[in-house]
C-alpha cells in the first residue's frame, strides 16, 4: 500500500469490494472470514482506518471512514464488523484513551494488522447494564503485586475466535477498569459459537479467563476508569460505525428490490408498475437518503468536536438500524419467495440488519437516550 490519500483508499474499496460481493453467501454459509479476506483487509490500510498517521493508519476523517464502512459493508456485513470491532471499537478507542506506552506497544501492529483486537464487554447475563451501579458484570480484576489477576467469561464476542488482544472490562468491589489481554497469556481460552442470526462469518466466541496475569502496563486508562472513560468512548465510535452499516445494508436492499421489481412480471406486467410495490422502494429510497445524511452529520459534528456528536451518533445509529430493518423486510417481501432463499442476498441482508438494532446499545437504551436528550434541549424554560 502505498497511496493513503482518502480517494485512493476508497477506490481500492470498491475494488475489493467487487471482489468481496459475490462470496459474501459463501462467507455466511460457512461461518467464517477466510484468512485471506482479514489478509488483505490489513494490507490496504483498511484495519488501520481510523488510526492516526503517526501510529501507522490512514488518519481517515470520521466522513471518510463512514464511506469506507458502507463501501465494504454493502457488499458483506462480516467483513465490515472487522472494520467495526477492530478499527472503531479498539484501535481508534486506544488511540485516544490510553498512555503512549500502550500505544507504542499496541497501535503499530493493530493499524498495520498484523495483530488481530476484539472488544470483550458482554457477558451471558451482562449486556446494556455492564457498567451500571447493579453490578451486571460479573468478570473479576484483583490486584496482586505488578500484575492484575482477572477470572471472568465474555460471551457474543466477535472475531474473539482469531483475535489476538482482547480489550477486557472487569470489575473489583463495583469499580470497572479495562484491560488489553493477550492470547498467548497463560489462562486464556477461547470457544466459537456458532447458529449466529446474522454476523455468521465473525469468528464469534466466548472468552475464558482463569487467573490470566495481565501486567499493570497493560491497564488502559486507570482504575475506574473502564465504563464510564474506555468502554463509553468505544461504544460512541461503534455506534458511529454501526449507524453506516445500517445504510450499507439499506442501499444493498434497495438495490436488490429495484432490479428485481424491473425484472419480474405477474399480471402480464413488470412488478415495479404496482402502486404497492412502488410504496416500498419510495420508502427505501427516501430511508436511505436520511440514514446517509443523519450519519454525514454526526461525522461532521465529530470531527468539530462538537458537544452535539454524540447526540448525533445515536440518532443515526437508531434511525439507520431501524430504517435497515424495514428496507430489507420490503426486499424480502418483493422478491417474494425468492426473497427467503439464500440463492438471493436478501434474506441474508434482512438477517444482518437485524443485528444492527441489538450490537453497541439496543434500540430501545437508543430511545432512552436520545429521549433524554430531547427532553433536556427542546423542553420550553419558564
Amino acid at each position: 500500500m502505498s497511496d493513503r490519500s482518502p480517494d485512493s483508499v476508497l477506490k481500492r474499496a470498491e475494488a475489493f469490494a467487487m471482489e468481496l460481493a459475490p462470496r459474501a453467501g459463501e462467507f455466511d454459509r460457512e461461518e467464517r472470514l477466510p484468512r485471506e479476506v482479514v489478509e488483505r483487509m490489513a494490507d490496504e490500510g483498511f484495519l488501520g482506518a481510523t488510526v492516526p498517521v503517526e501510529w501507522g493508519g490512514l488518519g481517515l476523517t470520521p466522513i471518510e471512514y463512514g464511506e469506507l464502512t458502507e463501501i465494504i459493508g454493502k457488499a458483506c456485513a462480516s467483513t465490515r464488523a472487522l472494520l467495526t470491532v477492530h478499527a472503531s471499537l479498539v484501535a481508534q478507542t486506544l488511540a485516544g484513551r490510553t498512555s503512549r506506552r500502550i500505544k507504542e506497544k499496541y497501535l503499530p501492529d493493530l493499524a498495520r494488522g498484523r495483530r488481530i483486537a476484539c472488544f470483550a464487554l458482554s457477558e451471558a447475563e451482562s449486556g446494556s447494564d455492564a457498567g451500571s451501579e447493579a453490578g451486571g458484570m460479573s468478570t473479576r480484576y484483583t490486584r496482586k503485586g505488578d500484575v492484575f489477576l482477572l477470572n471472568g467469561r465474555k460471551k457474543w464476542i466477535s472475531f474473539a475466535g482469531i483475535a489476538d488482544v482482547f480489550l477486557v472490562f472487569a470489575v473489583d468491589n463495583g469499580v470497572v477498569s479495562a484491560f488489553l489481554v493477550d492470547r498467548d497469556m497463560p489462562g486464556v481460552e477461547t470457544f466459537s459459537m456458532s447458529g449466529m442470526l446474522g454476523n455468521r462469518a465473525t469468528h464469534m466466541a466466548e472468552i475464558v479467563l482463569s487467573d490470566v496475569e495481565v501486567p499493570a502496563e497493560n491497564l488502559v486508562s486507570g482504575i475506574g476508569a473502564g465504563f464510564a472513560f474506555v468502554a463509553n468512548t468505544a461504544l460512541f465510535h461503534g455506534r458511529y460505525s454501526i449507524a453506516w452499516a445500517g445504510v450499507a445494508l439499506a442501499q444493498a436492499a434497495l438495490e436488490e428490490m429495484c432490479t428485481y421489481a424491473v425484472r419480474r412480471r405477474q399480471f402480464g406486467s413488470r412488478i415495479g408498475s404496482f402502486q404497492l410495490v412502488q410504496g416500498m422502494i419510495a420508502d427505501a429510497v427516501t430511508s436511505v437518503s436520511a440514514a446517509r445524511e443523519l450519519c454525514v452529520r454526526a461525522g461532521r459534528l465529530s470531527a468539530e468536536r462538537s458537544p452535539d456528536a454524540i447526540a448525533a451518533t445515536n440518532i443515526a445509529k437508531y434511525f439507520s438500524s431501524t430504517a435497515a430493518c424495514r428496507v430489507t423486510s420490503n426486499a424480502v417481501q418483493v422478491l417474494g419467495g425468492n426473497g427467503c432463499w439464500n440463492g438471493y442476498p436478501a434474506e441474508r441482508l434482512f438477517r444482518e440488519a437485524k443485528i444492527l438494532e441489538i450490537i453497541e446499545g439496543t434500540s430501545q437504551v437508543q430511545e432512552t437516550l436520545i429521549a433524554d436528550f430531547g427532553l433536556k434541549t427542546f423542553s420550553r424554560k419558564g
